[in-house]
Order: structure tokens, then sequence, then C-alpha cells
């Protein structure tokens, strides 16, 4: 590749230059093209070409305050804001709309520019000017939502859109951004206070309804649940809200209510993005047929993102055990978003297929991977190693990875785990420490220490405070839950402990958790429940490590 334009090419690229600044000079105040004009306009042209947009802008935004042309002062706008040179970017949005004050895209660009730096009383007065138009001032409320919900300052946000508002009190938008914005600012009372009034305004409003639903949700499934069913008793129509309360229906593991409300959806309207939700709840009720109808239904109904039903309809067939329809599909899925991840299922494939040597060589084969995906790669290559019983062959490989990739947490997670299972308890503990410290949020690196310091039975008030610690930044997770019972066991908490699992094993029928549940019933001597705990678990998972030693155990 070239680093420089070729003469012949450069002579053209010159040549349009000048004309297109004589163009723009001719529309300034002061028409004569200077030589220092036309250098500058073309370094600046020249920069922005190379990609040098700083440089460009700053020579852009002098020429536009020199010449007085709008077109320049636009350019550097644009040209600043695309660097990432904000407080530049607000000076020439601001030249740009001082010498073009009619036009509406300077104005929401200078708007956008000032509430992206959180200028807020700045932006108020070009807010008013945008929202006085009628015939755009409901659409205008509705933008508000969006660019008010990035501020950092979410009360002062709020007192923005009830003042922006306050002219308008008819009109539903307004009162729906009040809402969005004391929803975010934590007002939950005032957000519901103002999505009523939205709703008196606008009845069956399927927008306001599905904020209501969503605030709802944050108190209670069940409330958000009831006032979805009210509303649709009221508003049968609305899809957008009938499709919100499958999905929430179906998070809530209520499926038979579910199915009720995908098939009144799907008679009335056969969409793609119905059919796709419609087809996931097929998956969960174990009626892999009928989900594979959905899928290609909306396949064949032109859903846009078709490499996403291939997966699903991928992860279907390895579900069936037909392995080669799944591969056939997941061939199928170009380049893109879901491509990588059906490389990834097919190497599951091959190595439950063909052997875990034939999974590793295509696995190797894999090209134009950037750095995070060769990770997921080799992670994906040391659990299949894991399976195989090949413990020390995936440690060494995750430990090579590390060293190569450094600072890359999953990775460091990974290795960790892959230590315990060896017992090399000291590079475990170096290892997810110095994930801690590299990131101080992840709350699996918590929870992983102190459940092995608890498993061990050592150190327990340090493994009950990890584990605390993990619970605080993911609450409710099971396996932190899981760990929380576990350590409080080891403390001889038995009731206490009792209560972590049960929760844990709600959420989470895992056989591991059962083992643990068990064994804490046992020592309550409630041997006939921890026998059925036991038993349930081993039905579904019978090759269980944990869970075959924990009723050896006690057998």
């Amino acid at each position: 590749m070239q680093k420089y334009l070729s003469l012949p090419r450069l002579a053209v690229v010159m040549v349009a230059l000048l004309f297109s600044s004589a163009a723009i000079c001719a529309q300034a105040e002061k028409p004569e093209l200077s030589s220092e004009f036309i250098y500058k306009y073309l370094v600046a042209e020249i920069a922005g070409q190379r990609g040098d947009l700083g440089l460009s802008s700053n020579l852009f935004y002098e020429l536009a305050k020199s010449s007085r042309n709008p077109q320049l002062a636009e350019r550097a706008a644009r040209a600043a804001a695309f660097s990432n040179q904000r407080q530049l970017a607000i000076r020439s949005a601001t030249l740009w709309l001082e010498l073009d004050p009619g036009s509406t895209e300077a104005q929401e660009a200078l708007t956008q520019m000032l509430l992206g730096t959180g200028k807020l009383n700045e932006a108020r007065p070009h807010l008013q000017k945008l929202l006085a138009d009628e015939a755009t001032r409901a659409t205008g409320f509705l933008y508000l939502n969006g660019a008010l919900s990035q501020q950092s300052d979410k009360a002062g946000a709020l007192r923005l859109a009830q003042d922006l508002a306050k002219p308008y009190p008819e009109l539903p938008e307004a009162h729906f951004t009040i809402a969005h914005s004391a929803w975010s600012a934590g007002k939950t009372e005032l957000a519901l206070q103002e999505l009523k009034t939205a709703n008196d305004l606008r009845p069956g409003w399927d927008l306001a309804a599905l904020l209501r639903g969503e605030i709802l949700l944050g108190k209670s499934a069940d409330d958000a649940l009831g006032f979805y069913r009210g509303f649709l008793e009221q508003y049968p129509n609305t899809r957008e809200v009938r499709l919100a309360y499958a999905k929430l229906l179906i998070a809530q593991k209520q499926f038979d209510p579910a199915r009720q409300q995908l098939k009144q959806l799907l008679e009335a309207d056969s969409n793609p993005s119905i059919l796709i939700v419609a087809g996931l709840l097929s998956v969960q009720l174990g009626d892999l047929t009928q989900a594979d109808n959905y899928f290609q239904q909306a396949l064949d109904g032109g859903f846009q993102d078709r490499d996403q039903i291939l997966l699903y309809m991928g992860q279907s067939a390895e579900q069936q055990k037909h392995d080669d329809q799944a591969i056939a599909l997941y061939s199928r899925v170009e380049e893109g978003q879901y491509h990588f991840d059906a490389q990834l299922r097919t190497a599951n494939i091959i190595a439950r297929r063909d052997g875990l040597e034939a999974a590793r060589k295509f696995l190797h084969g894999l090209t134009d991977l950037d750095s995070g995906q060769q990770v997921t790669a080799r992670q994906v290559e040391a659990s299949l190693l894991m399976q195989a019983k090949r413990s020390q062959e995936a440690y060494d490989l995750l430990e090579n990875t590390v060293k190569t990739l450094p600072n890359t947490p999953d990775l460091i997670y990974d290795y960790a785990m892959a230590a315990e299972k060896l017992q090399h308890f000291d590079v475990m503990e170096k290892q997810l420490r110095e994930l801690i410290l590299l990131k101080p949020d992840y709350a699996q690196a918590y929870n992983a220490l102190g459940y092995s310091l608890a498993d061990r039975n050592v150190r327990l008030d340090e493994a009950r405070k990890l584990i605390e610690k993990a619970n605080a930044l993911s609450p409710n997770d099971y396996f932190i839950l899981d760990s929380m019972g576990w350590v409080q066991y080891r403390q001889g908490k038995l009731d206490t402990a009792l209560e972590y699992l049960q929760r844990a094993y709600s959420q989470q029928a895992d056989p591991e958790i059962a083992a643990h549940l068990g064994e804490v019933l046992w020592k309550q001597d409630k041997h006939d429940e921890a026998r059925k705990t036991w038993e349930e678990a081993l039905r579904k998972f019978p090759d269980n490590e944990l869970l075959l030693d924990a009723i050896k155990k006690f057998k």
C-alpha cells in the first residue's frame, strides 16, 4: 500500500480541493481567496483524509472564524466530535449556529454536544427552541429520554425535564419524559404518577405501559405481572405489552400462561420477532419440533437477523442429538456477530462426535481471530481437555495462554480453577488475588477463593468475608448463595446454611448445590429429605462426582 499519493493522483486531488475551497470562500463574508486560506484549507482536508481529525478540526474552526462561513464551522464541529475534542466541538457548533441561526441541524448538533458534556443549563435554551415547533415537539420529548438517561447528574436531568415539560401539560410525551427521568433519579412514585397522567391523556399508550411494567418489576415481579394482566384486559390489542408480559412469564417460569399469550399474539400477527420468542419458549418446554417450526417460519418470514435464527436452530438440533444437522446449520452462519459462536459450538460437537483431537485441530484452524476470540478459543480447548479428564494439559494450556495474553480476567479465572483442580492451591490463590486487583468488581473471583477456603475447612472467617463481598457485588447469584450456605455449614450454623442452600437450589437445580443441601439436611437428621434431594439430582446428573461423593459419604 502506497504511503503517499502518486503525482498524477495528487494533482487531481489538489485541483478538486482548490475548486472546493473556492466555492466555500465564495459564500463567505470576505470572498477573497488568499494564499493563506487555500493553504490552511488544503492542509485541513488532507489531514482529515489521513485520519488526523484533531488538526483538521482546529484548522477548519480557524477558517470558519475568519471567513464567517457556516459550512466550515459545520466541518469543524463534526471533525471535533469524531476526534472526541468536546470543547472544540461545542465552540464550533456554537459558531455554526451563530452563522446559520435558522439551521435545525446546527441547533440539534449543539444541543447534543452540550448534553454529552453534562452542560444541562447551557443546553436548556436550545432544547426549549427545539421543542417550540409543535410539529416535532412530541418526538423531541421522546428523543430527550435517551439524552437525559446518559447524564450522571440524575437529579439535574429530572429538573431539566420538568422545566421543559411545564409549558405542555396536555402532551403525554412530556409526562413520559418526566417519568423516565424520575425513574433514573430513583423517584419511583413520581415516575408512576407521571405515567398515570400520560395514560390518562393517551389511554392504552403502550410505551407508557411498558415503562410502568419495567418500574414495577424493580419492586416485584408479581406487581409487574398483575399490572400487565390488568392493562391487557382493558386494552387487549396492545401487541408490545402482551409480548413483554409473555417474556416476563417465561422469566418467571410460568410457561403455560406464557404459551397462551404467545398463541394470542400469533393469531393476530405472525410477526417474526414473536415467532422467535415462541420458539425459545418451546425450547424451554422441551418441545423442540415446535421450536424448529417457529424458527423456520421466522426465517421464511424475513427475520432481519438470519444468523441468530440459524444459531437457535443449530442449538435445537444439538439437543436432539442431530449433530450433522447442527453442524450444517452452524456452517450457514455468516461472518459477523454470531459466526465465532457458531464455530465454537461446532468444535464441541466435533469433540463429542469425532473425538478431542479432531476438535482441537478444528479450533487451531480458526483464522482471523482478534485477541478476545483467541482467548475464548483457548478456554474452550481447555474445557474440552478438562471434560476428557486431561487436567494437567488443560492447566498447561491456560498457563501458557495467560503468559501470552495477560490481564484477561476470564482467562485468569479459568487458569485459577484449573490450578485448584490439580490442588495447586497456592497458584489458585495468587491468580485470584491478582484478578481481584485487576478487576475489583469481579464477583466470581471473591466467590471462588472464599468457596475454596470453606471447602478445605481453612480460614473460615476470611472465607465468609470473601463470599459476602461476592454476594454484595452479585446479589442472588445461586453459585454465590451456595458458597454462602457452605461456609455457614462449615462454621456449624446449620439453619442459616440450609436457608442459603434452599434459596440457591430453588433458583437452579445444580447437582453440586444438591450435594451440599443434602449434606446439611442429613446433619440436621432430616435423612429422608436428604435422600430425596440426592436421588432427584442423581436422575438428572448420574455422573456428577461431587454428588456421588456426598451420597457415598453418608450411605
